[in-house]
């Protein structure tokens, strides 16, 4: 048996290909080719734009695969999402799907859009939030260059996907309502998923992108503590729970490890340090299950 796997083309693929890496599994592509191998005989991939993803996981050409959550509202697709996945720099923060109009237009609320003409990648999720407030338009699809519609006269306003709002400003566009907050979800078919084979096999591969998830930016720290010191090492660590604290054979001495922050490491081993720890060692973490 097979899983059918898409993995997104464009800004995700590569974020895409090295969070399989981390977590275990090799895939690569060949130059123009849609058609990644992987390293398990076990799944099949695919590459296919997140925007169409949801839709051919909902109907069953793919069994799973990974796109934004924008994506499946758009396509009102009816797709299982099995987790969040924040893993790299593109994926992190939310974007956002924001309804704009020119600094200097009249258009205050999204009541005032009615009867207007919007431009917008995002058509079904426009027309569905639109819906909700009851408020009927034009919403036509944008090939692109949608922020300079506004200030050309091609539309009354605009819903577009943005970030750190800095290039709405930069073409003197102000944001009316926010429609939604999107990030990258692993999603199934629903009927691949009843497959006790299937769902197993899709469980294994969440668990392992979330284990490599966990760890990144983190590290782990060992050192060996004289017992009179050790609760004034263990106030300074932090910790995912708590420290793990092991008897060693001289006992008056404890051998103590910790995850932490690669970030604090700098500050903290010195003060570690002040308070009696000594044969303190960093390693890299590349997993964590919890």
């Amino acid at each position: 048996m097979v899983l059918k796997l898409g993995i997104p083309a464009g800004s995700l693929q590569e974020a895409t290909f090295e969070l399989f890496r981390k977590s275990g599994y090799n895939v690569s592509v060949q130059p123009r080719s849609y058609v990644p191998a992987i390293d398990d005989d076990e799944i099949e991939c695919l590459l296919i734009r997140a925007q169409e993803m949801a839709r051919y996981v909902a109907n069953g050409a793919l069994d799973a695969g990974l796109t934004g959550h924008d994506w499946i509202v758009e396509t009102n697709s009816d797709v299982k999402e099995i987790a969040e996945l924040r893993f790299s720099k593109v994926s992190r923060r939310p974007v956002r799907w924001v309804l704009c109009v020119p600094e200097d237009s009249p258009i205050q609320t999204v009541q005032d859009l009615q009867g207007k003409r919007i431009a917008t990648e995002g058509v079904g999720l426009t027309t569905q939030f639109l819906a909700k407030h009851g408020v009927t338009a034009d919403v036509e699809f944008s090939w692109g260059a949608t922020e300079v519609k506004p200030q050309t006269k091609l539309a009354d306003a605009i819903v577009e996907v943005t970030e750190t709002g800095s290039s709405l400003r930069a073409n003197k566009l102000r944001i009316v309502a926010e429609i939604l907050q999107s990030t990258t979800r692993f999603i199934a078919n629903h009927e691949s998923y009843k497959d006790s084979w299937k769902r197993q096999k899709i469980d294994d591969i969440v668990l392992m992108l979330q284990a490599t998830m966990a760890a990144e930016g983190k590290v782990g720290l060992m050192m060996n503590v004289p017992k009179d010191k050790l609760k004034e090492v263990i106030a300074i660590l932090p910790a995912l729970k708590n420290p793990t604290i092991s008897g060693l054979s001289d006992d008056q001495w404890f051998s103590v490890s910790t995850i932490i922050e690669e970030s604090a490491v700098r500050k903290l081993v010195p003060q570690l340090k002040l308070a009696g720890a000594c044969g303190i060692v960093e390693y890299p973490i590349s997993k964590i299950i919890e």
